[in-house]
Parts: structure tokens; sequence; C-alpha cells
């Protein structure tokens, strides 16, 4: 097995050193994190040549980002690496709340069923790198260079030039577009004069990840103020490996260096599994981290032809696991959009919309991000009081179920306001609106096969979904070839076995048709389609109109 936070990768010098002026890429993306390489993979999968550069030449260490949620392992099944995931991690849906030592309550994030994948896994940072990086290195369109630094950047009207920091000195290359990727303390943040803005919290927590043969049951344990840690939070998840992860919040006047030390750890660990029935169960301490956290993120993603995404755009605080997810996501949003403009199928316009979506996406995952942190660590007497008597009534109330808040647990943005976004204009109910990610359901090929809808989209094209049989889906589909537009068209058979998942999440009956975007958003949809309406709204998700 390979021991991922060990690998080295090696520094290889490239052709572009040597050249006498600065070679040109179509897009250079700066950080080799998940964010980065998810891009990157992308990317390459549609069609276009990236130039991905890391300063260092490691994986990351520690557990770090571990819950991947539903919708980012679709990303990563579209890119041909969900499934190495999926079996590696930990699959859970069910969550426990604690208050004191009794449960008050327990939540399923996917009590249906009809999905593929389950709400979450968990699955340490350093695999999830380690897979993508084997991933892009299966792609000849991904050129991953390890130990180069960009140390200077300077942009004009068609591209900008980076100057880049090798073990064999520097050298410079031009780029169309460059996306920033390169996490929270982003020097091309920092090259371009630019500053995230919002909430530091004044708090401090203990991450620990532990390895034990312990039987617990695959689920998320919260704790608010335990016997075994009084005044305080604790959170418990399991890894691969038999690895467990705990958190520990300490305070604001912990002290770092000292909580991090194998001897204080310990007893804190030792408190917990004995409280949970585990006295005689041994332990041992892989990884430990002390953390503070803020809410903030740059005012604009877009600066000229540079794009920020993941934590140089956006932080969070972990609870909810936003963090990962939603830079997954927005390279989602922005691969799409950078292989059209690039290829010439979209005009520049369209990247600004990957800022307005991606800047909503990330409003919206600080606001849950920060009403979570203040109810998990009140700052002031009455705060507490609030929150103690909510815990309290939980064991009675469904109400007040809602109001407790261990972290709202990542999920899509709907972005309802894109430009992108046809308008109804027909009657429609449910959640798959223009502006949503699409639900995935059960499919049942003519053949009797079966598969996924998710699995049906194909990464480089508009996907167009036509439900049902008989002359109202015959009409549909004449207009979807009308439309002279470039679509992957997928029946969905509502009379089929298993079909009624998908009729029932999209409301369709014969003659529906959904259109999805690249990056599997809805951003059209009607009862029964004109080509000239096809047409347009796949023109308006390109941003021509």
């Amino acid at each position: 097995m390979i021991d991922y936070q060990s690998l080295r990768f090696d520094y290889k010098r490239h052709a572009d050193q040597d050249a006498a002026a600065p070679a040109r890429h179509p897009v250079v993306i700066v950080g080799a994190g998940p964010v980065g390489l998810t891009l990157a993979i992308d990317l390459a999968l549609r069609q276009v040549p990236v130039v991905l550069l890391d300063n260092d030449n490691t994986l990351s260490s520690g557990s770090r980002a571990i819950c991947f949620a539903k919708r980012t392992l679709e990303v990563f099944d579209r890119l041909g690496c969900g499934d190495r995931m999926v079996d590696k991690g930990v699959s859970w849906n069910v969550g426990k709340v604690f208050f004191h030592d009794e449960q008050v309550y327990r939540f399923d994030l996917l009590p249906e069923p009809g999905h593929e994948r389950p709400a979450f896994i968990n699955l340490q940072q350093y695999y999830v790198e380690g897979y993508l990086v084997e991933r892009a290195a299966a792609l000849p369109l991904v050129d991953l260079r390890w130990n180069n630094k960009v140390t200077g950047i300077e942009q004009s009207d068609d591209g900008a030039v980076l100057t880049v920091e090798t073990p064999e000195g520097s050298y410079r290359l031009q780029a169309d577009y460059v996306a920033a990727c390169d996490g929270s303390r982003s020097s091309t943040r920092q090259m371009l004069g630019l500053e995230a803005k919002g909430r530091v919290f004044r708090d401090r927590f203990l991450i620990a990840d532990i390895t034990m043969d312990a039987d617990l049951p695959t689920e998320r344990r919260f704790w608010f103020d335990p016997s075994f840690h009084p005044g305080q939070s604790v959170l418990l998840h399991k890894q691969a490996d038999g690895m467990w992860r705990v958190d520990f919040q300490l305070g604001w006047d912990a002290d770092p260096v000292e909580e991090r030390k194998p001897e204080n750890i310990t007893p804190r660990v030792r408190a917990l599994l004995d409280s949970i029935g585990f006295e005689g169960v041994q332990f041992r301490i892989g990884w430990a981290s002390v953390y503070t956290f803020a809410c903030q993120r740059m005012e604009r993603f877009r600066h000229g032809r540079v794009l920020f995404a993941g934590d140089s755009a956006h932080g969070v605080s972990p609870f909810g696991a936003r963090g990962a997810n939603s830079g997954v996501q927005d390279a989602d949003n922005l691969a799409w959009k950078l292989a059209a403009v690039v290829q010439g199928n979209a005009p520049d316009a369209l990247l600004d919309s990957y800022a307005s979506e991606r800047e909503y996406a990330a409003d919206e995952n600080i606001r849950n991000s920060t009403r979570a942190t203040d109810f998990i660590t009140p700052k002031s007497e009455v705060s507490r009081l609030f929150r103690d008597a909510v815990l309290e009534l939980t064991k009675r109330h469904a109400f007040a179920r809602t109001l407790v808040n261990s972290g709202r647990l990542s999920v899509p943005s709907v972005l309802r306001d894109s430009p992108l976004n046809t308008p109804d204009a027909d009657a429609f109910t449910g959640a798959m609106v223009p502006g949503a990610a699409a639900a995935d359901a059960p499919v049942v090929h003519a053949d009797g096969s079966t598969g996924w809808l998710l699995r049906e989209c194909h990464v480089a094209q508009f996907t167009a979904l036509i439900f049902g049989q008989g002359e109202a889906a015959e009409r549909s589909l004449a207009a979807l070839r009308a439309s002279d537009r470039p679509l992957h068209v997928v029946r969905m058979d509502d009379g089929a076995r298993g079909s009624e998942f998908a009729a029932q999440r999209y409301d369709a009956r014969p003659g529906t048709v959904y259109l999805l975007r690249p990056d599997q958003h809805v951003c059209a949809r009607w009862r029964a389609p004109s080509a000239a309406q096809v047409r347009n709204a796949v023109d308006r998700a390109l941003g021509k109109h």
C-alpha cells in the first residue's frame, strides 16, 4: 500500500526553462492541492492543455479536510476517480448530537433511496490528493511541475506573465488565464495586492488523528458540554485505515504548543473513550494540530486574467465541511467556462459568471459556517443560556432541533439568480429549479441494463434529459435535434422500472426536457420546448446573451 504522506515527487527541468521568450499556455494553475488538481483534470478532459505549478513536492500531511460531500463525489465520478475515493473512504449518512452525555437527537442526511453516493465519505486529504495526482498523471494534457514556485505575476489585456522559481533558477511563463488555487495564504493574492476580509474567531481547536481497534458505528458524533470535556465541544469521526478524527474545543487562552504535546492529548482522548464504554481500548496518536479559523472572502474572485478558487478566494470554519467541498465546486464551475472561452465557444465575459456564482456560494457558506460557530462557541453568557435551553428542548420537541447547529453540512448552492439561467415558462414543482445541481437517480435502459443519471451526463457538453415515451417525447427530441446545438441527449423513460425516482425528483411527465450545463447544474427546463427555445437557452448559458 502506498504511503501517500511520505511520497516525494521529482523536480524535472522543462523545455520552457530554456526558451528564449516566455512560452505561452492557455491555462496555468497555481497550487496542486485538491482544488488545483480537480481543475486541471477537468480542463484536460475538456481537451484544454494545462500547466499546474506547485511550490512543493509533497502531498498534505495529516488528515486535514476529511469530509467529502455527495456533490463533490459526483464531481470526482465525472473526473474518473470517484470510485477510488468511495472504496477507500468511510461512507456515512447519520449524525448524532449529545448534550452533556445524553443523546438529544439524530439525523439522516440521505434518508431516501435511489442515490448512488452516500451523503458523505470520510477520507484523509492526502488520499484525495494522491488519487487526483495519479489521475492527472494519466492525462497527457496535464503538465504537473513540482518545486515550481510562482514569485511574480504581471498582467496585460491578453494574458499574464508568471515568474517561476525552481531549484535550477527562475524562468517566465505566459498564460492566457491563470487560476490561483494556492490556499488560504495565497501568494498570488498577495502579489496582486489583494486581500480576503471577514471575521476571525477567537477560539482554538485541537485536531487529533488516533488509530484504535474500536467497534463504533460509522456516524458523526458531536457533544456539547460533555462531562469528559466540560464547558466545551467535541466532534468524533471515523476515517480510513482504522483512524479516528477527534476535534476538541480548547478556548482562546489555550497554548497551541502545549496542547499539541502527546502527554496533553492522551488524557483528553482517554476521557472520551472511557465515557463511551471503551475503557480498555488502546490508541495511538498519529497527527495533531491546533488551529484557529476565520470566515472571510475576497471581494471579487476575478481580477483580469487571474481567477481565484478554493481557500485562496474564501475561507470558513471547519464546522459543516464547507471548505474543501466548496473549493472543488469552484473548480467544477470554472473548468467548463474556461474551456468554452479558450476554445472560442464563448465570450470572455462568461468568466464573470464564475465570479458572481461562486461569490454567492461563498457568502452562503460563510453565513452557515458563522452561524454554526456562534452556536458551538457562544461568546456571552446570554448566548450560552440560549444554546443550552435549545439543546434541552430537543429531547422532547422537534421544532427545537431545527435551531441546533453543530455545523450545517455542505450542500451545493442553488444559483437561482444566475444570468446563465433561462427563466421557467412552464409550471414545475420540486427542487430542480434552474440553478440547482442536478439530482442523481437510477436509470434503466431499453435493453434492461441499469445505470445512474449523473454518470450519463457527458463531461464536455450540455446534456438534455428527455422524460417519457410517445408522441410528446418524440416532439421534444425533434426540437433538440433542430436546435443545431451540440447536445448529449439522455432518454429518461418514466415507464421503466426504477425511473420513478427521476420522474419524481424532476416533476417530469412525457415530453419534459431539462437542460444541464457541463457542470451538471440545471439551466433550463420545459414541458415541450421548441428548437428556438433550446438554442437560446444554450447560448444564454454560454454568456452570449
